[in-house]
């Protein structure tokens, strides 16, 4: 028998557990409790000790044999309900967030809710959610201390960390002004010009496909525009020097290489390097050996990596990191597609097989080849390389273009709308910060 059920031992009357629930007093019956053991007031009975009572309570009286608690009445009313049915009401009058801690505090999960109220409460509680950041960024009023506080002070945060350190004062100074563009306008002039580079470079790597600025060397061997190669010098030059800058001057190494953005930029750097490194290899080797023809392979797969340089326009771009973070935080709804799309190519792959495989003029007499005509169907692509020539095998196309809408179309949403909070969301954050 625990503590607190032999301070409610002596007599009928003295069987009852007193609690004062914001000045309300009740008397329950230690019984009614028990039948949920996982809840607070049931805990509080198994008590061994003083210690143990005051974890699970504000104060209670050894005297009065009376428990306190600094929480809200009205809503103890819903709680004393539970234990008398089982599930749990809601109250319409307050907050769905104000109640949503009450019973958590309590130790009534939500699972207990009602049916009535149940649906309700969900739906209300997404709502609220939803619009928060909404009227927050049409309204650009400050945030609430409890809503997003790690993501809006990061930078002071960061700026804590030069305390201490080596040239604190210059490194400080040197990293705010590459970190946030809104800061000064040294800031924006520095965004400005790393944008303008990372636009020419891409650029330039565009017209090096075409056939007017491609150049060959005696040996009818491939070779950089001269003017366009100089282009690529200065560019990645200037990559480079920022990244090292970035990264002496940054608080923190590990955080600082472990950052997306900043893996995009090495991604986007060192093709260049491997590149000059291999073909600077491969003409040492020419003299010796004239059969290094997979060297010439390589240093042409690594300038394709260039492309990479694209996604450092995320470091300026507000919508590329909303896009991001929705990648990131929805996995579940990707996984979801991809789900629904394996199983309905599979299974429409092998309709249309046997739909068509008697019919001597048709693309689709295999399943492997039904599992492309599928993928561009249900996706809605309709490259119309493939298509049936049967009654039955335009009854299948009909039927997979139609699951193809659907199923394209659930997941999506989610997704879209994610995308949408986080653009706004991220928005709303960088003018708030900016307007400190």
């Amino acid at each position: 028998m625990g503590y607190g059920q032999i301070l409610h031992q002596q007599g009928k009357e003295e069987d009852q557990v007193h609690l004062n629930v914001g000045g309300v007093r009740h008397k329950v019956d230690p019984d009614m409790l028990l039948r949920f053991p996982h809840t607070r007031l049931a805990r509080l009975l198994r008590c061994q000790s003083e210690a143990a009572i005051l974890e699970l309570c504000d104060d209670y009286s050894l005297s009065e044999k009376e428990y306190y608690f600094d929480r809200n009445p009205q809503v103890f009313l819903c709680v004393l309900n539970f234990y008398h049915t089982g599930c749990i009401h809601m109250m319409e009058e307050v907050c769905v967030f104000s109640f949503s801690q009450e019973i958590e505090y309590w130790g009534i999960q939500e699972l207990h809710l009602s049916p009535c109220c149940s649906y309700w409460y969900h739906e209300r509680k997404e709502y609220i959610d939803d619009r928060e950041w909404d009227i927050r960024s049409d309204d650009q009023q400050p945030p609430s201390l409890d809503s997003s506080f790690e993501e809006l002070s990061a930078l002071d945060k960061d700026l804590a960390k030069f305390k201490g350190a080596w040239c604190a004062e210059v490194r400080s100074y040197v990293w705010l002004r590459l970190e946030d563009p809104g800061h000064s306008r040294g800031s924006k002039i520095i965004a400005v010009a790393s944008l303008s580079l990372v636009l020419t470079s891409i650029v330039a790597m565009c017209v090096h496909s075409m056939p007017e600025f491609q150049r060959v060397d005696d040996n009818d061997k491939p070779i950089e525009d001269p003017v366009l190669a100089i282009l690529e010098e200065i560019c990645i030059a200037c990559f480079s020097a920022e990244f090292i800058i970035r990264m002496i001057v940054a608080p923190s190494l590990r955080k600082f290489l472990g950052n997306p953005l900043n893996i995009i930029d090495v991604a986007s750097i060192l093709p260049f390097y491997f590149t000059l490194a291999l073909e600077t290899a491969d003409e040492d080797a020419a003299e010796e050996n004239e059969d290094l023809e997979n060297m010439g392979k390589v240093v042409q797969v690594l300038r394709l990596m260039r492309i990479l340089r694209i996604l450092k326009l995320a470091r300026h771009s507000i919508g590329l990191r909303a896009l991001g973070a929705t990648i990131r935080h929805s996995y579940n709804e990707v996984g979801l597609l991809l789900l629904f799309l394996s199983v309905g190519i599979s299974i429409f792959s092998a309709l249309i097989y046997f739909a068509e495989k008697e019919e001597e003029n048709t693309d689709l007499g295999t399943i492997p080849s039904g599992w492309w005509w599928a993928t561009i169907t249900m996706t809605t692509v309709g490259y119309g390389d493939t298509c049936p020539v049967t009654l039955a095998g335009k009854i299948v196309a009909t039927l997979c273009i139609v699951c193809g809408l659907l199923v394209v179309a659930l997941p999506v949403t989610i997704i879209f709308n994610k995308f949408s909070k986080y653009y706004q969301r991220n928005k709303a954050m960088e003018g708030q910060y900016r307007n400190v």
